[in-house]
């Protein structure tokens, strides 16, 4: 373990009805650190019992009774801000306790603390600010429309950017007034826990949040097959979406969101200065291990600068210093467990079978813990397995294009439509492929630029809806039409 001093580990049994209890079934389950292998602790499992126990609490909150529905706007906007400095408060606690169970960098986990406290405190604004309109109407009086919360929400989380996952979710739903049960992943289940018990600090009413550890095929199955859940959003991968978005239909038609991953483009045309192109292109599929849905996981350099963008590309990666996350000067930590890091390795070896040229990297770095070097592939064709599937690792794969038209195509030949991004000087060749890339968001001479009042989310097979920005809180409303009759004046 880091020299930096462990956290103490406060949180380990279920949150339901703002309580502390232990899964029905008494079972618990391991949570290791990636840094060295080593369990952390070992935390309650919930499965379909305890999902029923958290959705029943979540239902008698959001009764038209209850203590959170008689809240105002207002005073929801308050108690999100509440929550918000005690996140900053409780800042080193809960940015050591994600670097040990995640394995990001700590100087990013410091970092992630700015963007959680910015995206409560956008939720906090947004929550007075739900409105809706009045409408002409040709009968005789008048029509209005309400915007009301859905109601009760299964949020269930991915274990790349577990604080951050949780808190967009969490403060949207609230903002807008549902109630919900959250299903960490089950890789990293500690610092959704420790948020939960800073939102019962801040006030939130018995039942409004709940959060059941577990593992998909129980306590996320049941989450979204059950009746009075409403809605589900969902972060992770294409396979589980698709599952997730059968059983939202099962039992009762929920609404969905879903963030499902990517195989996201980014173009480097000839007139790019690659001083800034280089490392933007390596921090977009190195940062957080390359363990990120918007990963520049494919990577078209036009043939002028090929050759020079290559040799720069690999020079880079060389110097990238990989390690213990604790440690000063560290750019990536581990792979989030031994299973990612040996797909990571198997997608490279698959690279390296079907003639891809690997030139530096791709290496496992020691025997504790699950640290990989960032790969680099050059010569890499759209039909190769690292150019078509989601690797979620360190490796770069360049291709090389010759013109725009072409690239446009190529870029948009996959199932995936994330993000894309294009390096280049030119504001007419930006705004072609701004507007023909098939892709949620698109970055032009940046990447990886992404705020709480920006909305994110994907095409294709990358997702349904959005998140953040607000476009995010309206995923969690309902719309009502009410039309009054007057009679005519006489």
């Amino acid at each position: 373990m880091p020299a930096h001093a462990p956290p103490e580990i406060k949180y380990t049994k279920l949150f339901i009805d703002n309580e502390w209890v232990d899964a029905e079934s008494g079972k618990t389950f391991e949570t290791v650190s990636p840094i060295d292998g080593k369990v952390i602790t070992r935390v309650a499992e919930g499965d379909k019992a305890d999902i029923e126990k958290a959705v029943a609490a979540a239902r008698r909150a959001f009764h038209r009774k209850s203590e959170w529905r008689q809240l105002t706007a207002s005073a929801r906007g308050r108690l999100l801000h509440r929550f918000a400095d005690l996140i900053e408060r409780d800042r080193e606690y809960l940015s050591t306790l994600e670097t040990i169970d995640n394995g990001i960098v700590y100087a990013m986990s410091r970092f992630m603390i700015e963007r959680v406290t910015s995206t409560v405190r956008f939720a906090a604004g947004l929550a007075d600010k739900v409105h809706g309109d009045t409408i002409p109407s040709d009968f005789e009086g008048f029509t209005y429309t309400l915007r009301q919360p859905v109601g009760v929400c299964g949020l269930i989380l991915p274990w790349n950017a577990p604080m951050s996952m949780f808190v967009s979710k969490v403060a949207t739903a609230l903002a807008a007034g549902c109630t919900m049960v959250v299903k960490p992943a089950e890789q990293t289940p500690l610092t959704a826990l420790a948020l939960a018990a800073l939102l019962a600090e801040a006030g939130v009413p018995r039942g409004v949040v709940n959060v059941v550890n577990g593992y998909g095929s129980t306590a996320g199955a049941a989450l979204t097959h059950h009746p009075h859940v409403a809605k589900v959003s969902f972060t992770g991968s294409l396979e589980v979406g698709k599952i997730i978005q059968q059983a939202a239909g099962a039992s009762n038609l929920k609404r969905v969101t879903l963030e499902l991953g990517g195989k996201s483009p980014l173009v480097i045309c000839d007139d790019a200065d690659l001083n800034f192109a280089v490392p933007y292109a390596a921090e977009g599929v190195f940062s957080l291990q390359g363990q990120v849905c918007v990963a520049a996981s494919r990577l078209f350099v036009q043939s002028k600068i090929y050759d020079e963008f290559v040799k720069r590309a690999v020079e880079y990666a060389k110097k990238r210093k990989v390690g213990n996350p604790f440690s000063e000067g560290i750019q990536n930590g581990p792979q989030v467990d031994e299973e990612m890091m040996n797909k990571v390795l198997g997608y490279i070896e698959k690279g390296k079978a079907e003639g891809a040229k690997l030139l530096t990297g791709g290496q496992r770095i020691g025997t504790t813990g699950y640290y990989l070097e960032p790969a680099v592939f050059a010569d890499v064709t759209d039909d190769m397995t690292i150019a078509k599937e989601e690797i979620f690792g360190p490796v770069q794969s360049i291709m090389k294009f010759e013109t725009l038209d072409e690239v446009i195509d190529r870029a948009n030949d996959t199932n995936y439509g994330l993000a894309a991004g294009i390096f280049t000087t030119n504001v007419q060749t930006a705004l072609q492929f701004s507007n023909l890339v098939e892709a949620g968001t698109v970055w032009v001479n940046n990447y990886f630029t992404m705020e709480p009042r920006i909305p994110f989310g994907g095409f294709k097979d990358s997702g349904l809806g959005r998140e953040h920005g607000l476009e995010g809180i309206l995923q969690y409303l309902e719309i009502k039409t009410v039309n009054i009759a007057l009679p005519k004046l006489t």
